[in-house]
């Protein structure tokens, strides 16, 4: 077995969600506005019981209250916001809450099925909580009897929410504000998870029918093109496909189409959830095998098993005439019944590097 593309080793270095980041500002914006206090660092309590201390980048008073930035610092983590300034503009208001206003580069929710509610700014709940109850908490030290209105934005990050997945779920104008544990753990997937289940949620929230996990913008377009589905109805899965299963068989649809390229395709057919080149390479074994299952010779399954590449063992088939693509999709769809639910109906597409089908299957 060979991997398609190169692993990376080595210890990897956590980081800090933006949910975190947005904390840290609006406590030491609200100490400023309390105190006249300027806090070179905060120290705030994650949502698991765990603490760290944040460093402040910029912090100054403003006509009514203060605004301080932080820089994101995501870690080893291969995150769109690593490295851009996350802010926090806090008032002090005579009411004993905190209210949350969308800054520039924070997005705002139009559609159902997230979990902050339409026309709300886009800082999810556990973030939400984390900023309430450390400016609560402010203020009952310093004797302040209302609350805040606390304003969170992101430098950039209108631009840097087209490298997500925002728009597609209803998230508009920028990015959101994140975190359940604040700490982003390197290629945990855990945001990517988080927002294949979003993507399934607001779909389902809309009355859509049918989804299509696809693994990336190739198998996309071929699903736009031949099934006519629009945004609301694509997920971006990438090598998660176990993520989007697990997820359906919790809140079923009626019918998910699988569409992704034939090598990624061919990691989930021989078992693997994770289809990323870290967890399963390319198995050429295995695809010399299958080829065998649908009439290969001898001669071809050696040539397949010592192939370079998933697609170099695929074009070896077409020229043949093995159907190797099909089978492959007929094994996909056979592994993804096992995780749906009963009577949900489901189709496996595979494409080729420039969005050809090379095989389609369907599981009853």
């Amino acid at each position: 077995m060979r991997p398609e593309t190169p692993e990376r080793r080595g210890p990897l270095r956590t980081g800090f969600t933006t949910g975190v980041c947005a904390t840290a500002a609006a406590v030491a914006a609200a100490r400023l506005t309390l105190t006249g206090f300027r806090l070179g660092s905060v120290h705030v309590t994650l949502p698991r019981g765990r603490s760290a201390d944040m460093a402040i980048h910029d912090l100054s008073a403003t006509n009514d209250g203060a605004e301080a930035g932080v820089i994101k610092d995501g870690g080893d983590d291969p995150d769109a916001t690593h490295g851009a300034r996350v802010w926090a503009r806090v008032i002090p208001e005579p009411e004993e809450d905190v209210r949350f206003r969308a800054g520039a580069g924070v997005g705002t929710v139009t559609r159902s099925g997230l979990t902050v509610p339409v026309g709300e700014p886009a800082i999810n709940p556990v973030p939400r909580r984390m900023i309430r109850e450390h400016l609560l908490a402010l203020a009952d030290e310093h004797g302040h009897a209302g609350g805040f209105s606390v304003t969170v934005g992101v430098d950039d990050g209108e631009r840097i929410a087209q490298r997500t997945m925002n728009a597609r779920l209803g998230i508009l104008g920028g990015l959101s504000i994140l975190g359940t544990t604040g700490i982003v753990r390197p290629f945990s997937c855990a945001a990517y998870i988080a927002s294949i289940h979003q993507s399934v949620d607001v779909a389902r929230a809309n009355g859509l029918e049918r989804i299509a996990g696809c693994t990336g913008s190739t198998s996309e377009a071929f699903v736009r093109t031949r099934y006519g589905l629009g945004d609301m109805a694509l997920v971006e899965m990438g090598d998660l496909v176990g993520a989007l299963l697990k997820h359906v068989r919790r809140h079923p649809v009626p019918a998910v189409i699988l569409a992704g390229g034939f090598g990624k395709l061919s990691k989930f057919a021989a078992g693997h959830l994770d289809t990323h080149s870290r967890k399963a390479p390319v198995d050429f074994d295995f695809l010399a095998a299958q080829a065998g299952e649908a009439g290969a010779e001898t001669a071809l399954r050696a040539e397949i098993a010592s192939s370079n590449t998933s697609m170099a063992a695929l074009t070896a088939c077409q020229a043949a005439g093995i159907p190797l693509g099909q089978r492959i999709c007929a094994l996909a769809a056979a592994q993804a019944r096992g995780y749906l639910p009963a009577g949900t109906a489901l189709t496996v597409c595979a494409v080729d590097r420039q969005g050809e089908p090379v095989g389609i299957a369907e599981a009853p």
